[in-house]
């Protein structure tokens, strides 16, 4: 066991998620990131398991129980599926499924919930928009009370998920400026003028749709609104406490499989009559790609172990995002090294991951919003 707060129930769950990912997602790395897509039928096996099941309701075809730990296991054992792209595919819904089992009607959630935690429909989370991302307090997309109909305008992008997505968790202004007026609504992909584009020729992530989405006075039912008018900027941020920290165990993911392929060419790969491995140069990349990856996994087990205390500490959280995306950085630098030409070539898992290091930098809130919510937190 890593940690003390590890059990044999989470240590089989991790054990499932790896055998899992190792049959059903690394075969298809290098297929999937040509084609640019996943099969859907990927959203329906990831259902069957109850991946998105976490904190949701029994009837909704959810766990009925929470677990921090189980979250960080499949996040971190999902690189092991050597392909980002399919991590972000799958989990669009992930990020929305949290605002709709805790803020949706009861009518709403008997009628969508369990098709989306079970990977039959898709859901996305729509917060970024053209003129700004992680800057939520200036949101401009607008919704506008008309009777017993809220009246959205505006548009969001890059909606991991959004051209395949059946439904939105969509943040919009309905009051003043600032943070006391934005709202929630749930807005289904075929309600009138609602509209949306693929974005294509992305740097990595090439197995998962990003959408930018268009709201051309589509029309909500009232019913439609997540949670208390106005109070919706709050329940964004606890949202990403969640999204943030699936980050960060991912990105600890991509930080072992980088080692271990560091590893396996160093010791395959001779150069001056011996091993790589043997030369003190590699030695000590390797040394310190160990330590990152070591010092990483304590962090994670702290903040998880904390949210299964109760507590999210964004300050702590934010940290860890923006220490492991460099540390991810790093490591994805220094196996590129090692590996040389062979890590240059399209199809290494090396080549990959070294292209999506900086959406993890970036998505989720990028390192420098995240340095500066962490002061904020401190008191600052």
């Amino acid at each position: 066991m890593r940690h003390p707060s590890d059990t044999e129930e989470r240590q089989q769950f991790r054990d499932m998620s790896r055998r899992f990912i190792e049959a059903e997602f690394q075969p298809y790395a290098d297929e999937w990131d040509e084609a640019g897509k996943i099969p859907w039928e990927l959203h329906q096996k990831v259902g069957a398991l109850g991946i998105w099941g976490f904190g949701v309701a029994e009837k909704y075809g959810g766990l009925g129980f929470d677990d921090t730990f189980m979250r960080a296991a499949w996040a971190e054992e999902s690189a092991r599926g050597h392909n980002g792209g399919t991590i972000a595919a799958l989990g669009g819904r992930s990020i929305s499924i949290g605002p709709i089992q805790k803020l949706a009607s009861e009518d709403i959630k008997d009628r969508i919930l369990k098709d989306i935690v079970l990977g039959i429909k898709g859901s996305s989370l729509g917060i970024t928009e053209p003129g700004g991302g992680s800057d939520v307090a200036n949101m401009k997309t607008t919704a506008r009370k008309d009777g017993n109909h809220w009246v959205i305008n505006g548009s969001k992008t890059f909606i991991t998920g959004g051209m395949t997505a059946d439904y939105f968790v969509i943040g919009a202004r309905t009051g003043g400026e600032g943070l006391e007026g934005i709202s929630l609504f749930l807005v289904e992909a075929g309600m009138e003028g609602f509209s949306r584009t693929e974005i294509e020729r992305k740097m990595g992530w090439w197995a998962s749709d990003q959408a930018t989405l268009y709201f051309d006075d589509v029309r909500v039912p009232a019913e439609n609104m997540l949670g208390d008018e106005g109070r919706g900027f709050i329940q964004i941020m606890h949202n990403f406490n969640h999204e943030r920290l699936g980050m960060v165990a991912q990105s600890l993911g991509m930080m072992r499989v980088l080692l271990e392929e560091s590893i396996k060419y160093a010791q395959q790969r001779e150069t001056f009559g011996k091993p790589l491995i043997k030369h003190q140069v590699i030695r000590h990349k390797i040394a310190e790609m160990s330590a990152r990856v070591d010092t990483t996994e304590a962090w994670l087990d702290k903040l998880c172990w904390l949210g299964s205390e109760g507590r999210m500490p964004v300050e702590q959280i934010c940290k860890a995002k923006f220490t492991t995306t460099k540390n991810l950085e790093y490591c994805a630098s220094e196996a590129m090294q090692i590996l040389g030409g062979a890590g240059y070539l399209r199809g290494n898992v090396v080549e990959r991951f070294y292209r999506e290091v900086k959406v993890m930098a970036i998505g989720g809130g990028s390192e420098e919003i995240m340095r500066d919510l962490a002061v904020r937190q401190m008191g600052l």
